[in-house]
């Protein structure tokens, strides 16, 4: 069984020591789900809010959250961001898939770049749609591949 590396020998959390590794290309991407009525989600993609333009709002949000990840998770390394994108689809009739996508060229993993986000769009969404609908949920949220360093490439079995 492979250990946890954010701890210590005597199990205290840790920094993961990264300065010995080399910096490559590495990328994740990584979803979240919103589902709420059927209306909202129409009246999301319709652009009929009161807030404006979700979409715009939840995509500008999740970027800059990808770039604030060491200030939100407590012992994840700062790494040079190269590029995050988000992106939306329709997944059902009540339901909206966000996928977010990071790269970097760094010493460690975008894995928690491309997850936040996606949380973070699909929060943005919830504010913008909360007038309409309390009961919207999120998630999941998941990892759905990531490329590059030691570990190598990692895809999502699934559909």
């Amino acid at each position: 069984m492979k250990k946890l590396t954010h701890l210590d020998g005597a199990g205290r959390a840790r920094m993961v020591d990264v300065s010995g590794k080399k910096p490559a290309r590495r990328t994740a991407t990584a979803s979240a789900v919103v589902s709420a009525a059927k209306d909202v989600i129409d009246a999301l993609e319709g652009g009929g809010l009161p807030k404006g333009d979700a979409f715009a709002a939840a995509r500008i949000a999740g970027i800059l959250a990808a770039k604030k990840v060491p200030d939100l998770i407590p012992l994840c390394h700062g790494i040079s961001v190269s590029s995050v994108s988000v992106d939306f689809r329709r997944k059902g009739p009540d339901s909206i898939e966000i996928t977010a996508h990071a790269a970097a060229f760094d010493v460690t993993g975008v894995e928690m770049e491309a997850m936040t986000a996606a949380s973070v769009a699909a929060l943005t969404l919830y504010d913008m749609c909360k007038a309409l609908d309390k009961g919207i949920v999120i998630g999941p949220v998941m990892l759905l591949e990531k490329t590059g360093g030691k570990s190598g490439t990692y895809r999502r079995p699934g559909p």
